[in-house]
């Protein structure tokens, strides 16, 4: 199925490419390739994932530039990179997991909605916002362990964590210690809260993204029907570069969209996967009481403490993630015609 918007008028005179559907794609390579191209990604924004958690976990308000310095100062380079390896190590299979539910639910609900006589946008947007949904909930289901581990890493040696936590010597001995005090169910520490945050983000950001490629391709429609009238062209075929500079300014806008929304439970999550009495063999906080520890530090606007590097975080990672994602595709299909 097509889901370019192919309705507007003044996307009539773009040919975009076709999108690359599951069934085209050759799965091993695939999977392979993906495991590798995402593994640069998520090396190279780890840092920024570093200090959005410590700015959510910090009982004042730290700039993201002072928070950094602080890192590297006390704690070195690596302290941008605690945790990195048990994150990386999850990363692959929930990867695969997202991918397969994303494609495979993309696919199916977008031809059920075309059937049923949905014009292309609203199938577009509903096939991208379900497939988001249903990706997310199942990436969840091996990303939440992998969050807890990461993250308690990620703070430890930092002021936070000073007295409040078991120190772990890597992502194994986390493990261990977190299993041995608080069972299986301590590995899933917020995995209501984190459905809760990434399913509606994922939803959102995909059916955002939907939309806002569409109106980028009306501007930039807009701009080649102008062209058009001035120099007598006839329509425009955009080569890869183009397409990946739509995709990537798309996934931008909806990454910002998607953070602004969804940041207050993605602190919630992040301070009931972190914070807790395990070395008192006390459990941990609830819901309430993270929310209510947050309102008493800064108001409500506590609740959006790490904005800014989530923001760039998500932004960043959509916009990365999306090109790569869309080469990854052209890369896997079958036959090495699809641009």
């Amino acid at each position: 199925m097509n889901l370019s918007a192919a309705e507007d008028e003044s996307e009539q005179d773009i040919h975009i490419p076709a999108e690359i559907d599951w069934q085209m794609l050759d799965k091993s390579k695939f999977f392979v390739l993906g495991a590798a191209l995402f593994s640069g990604v998520s090396a190279t924004l780890y840092p920024v994932v570093v200090l959005k958690t410590r700015q959510q976990v910090s009982q004042s308000q730290v700039s993201s530039v002072k928070t950094a310095f602080g890192i590297v100062r006390y704690e070195g380079f690596r302290g941008l990179y605690r945790g990195f390896g048990t994150s990386l190590m999850g990363t692959i299979p929930a990867r695969a997991l997202y991918m397969t539910a994303l494609e495979v639910t993309k696919s199916n609900v977008g031809t059920a909605t075309i059937k049923l006589g949905f014009p292309e946008a609203t199938a577009a947007a509903t096939a991208n916002a379900v497939a988001g949904l249903s990706a997310a909930m199942a990436a969840q289901l091996v990303w939440t362990p992998v969050d807890v581990v990461s993250q308690r890493l990620m703070v430890q040696g930092s002021s936070v964590s000073n007295g409040s936590m078991c120190k772990y010597a890597n992502g194994i001995d986390a493990f261990r210690k977190i299993v041995r005090t608080d069972g299986l169910r301590g590995l899933y520490r917020g995995f209501g809260i984190s459905i809760l945050t990434y399913a509606p983000s994922n939803a959102v950001w995909w059916a955002s993204y939907s939309l806002a490629q569409r109106m980028v391709w009306g501007g930039v429609g807009c701009y080649v029907s102008k062209n058009e009238s001035q120099n007598g062209a006839n329509g425009l075929r955009p080569d890869s570069r183009t397409v990946m500079a739509v995709q990537g300014v798309s996934a931008a806008m909806a990454g910002g969209v998607s953070a602004l929304i969804t940041m207050p439970l993605d602190t919630i999550k992040t301070r009931l996967q972190v914070l807790n009495g395990e070395e008192n063999g006390k459990r941990g906080p609830s819901v309430g009481q993270v929310v209510k520890n947050l309102v008493k530090e800064g108001g409500w606007a506590a609740c959006y403490r790490g904005l800014g590097p989530r923001w760039a975080s998500m932004s960043m990672s959509a916009t990365t993630m999306i090109t790569t994602y869309e080469f990854l595709k052209r890369l896997s299909t079958k036959t090495q015609e699809v641009l």
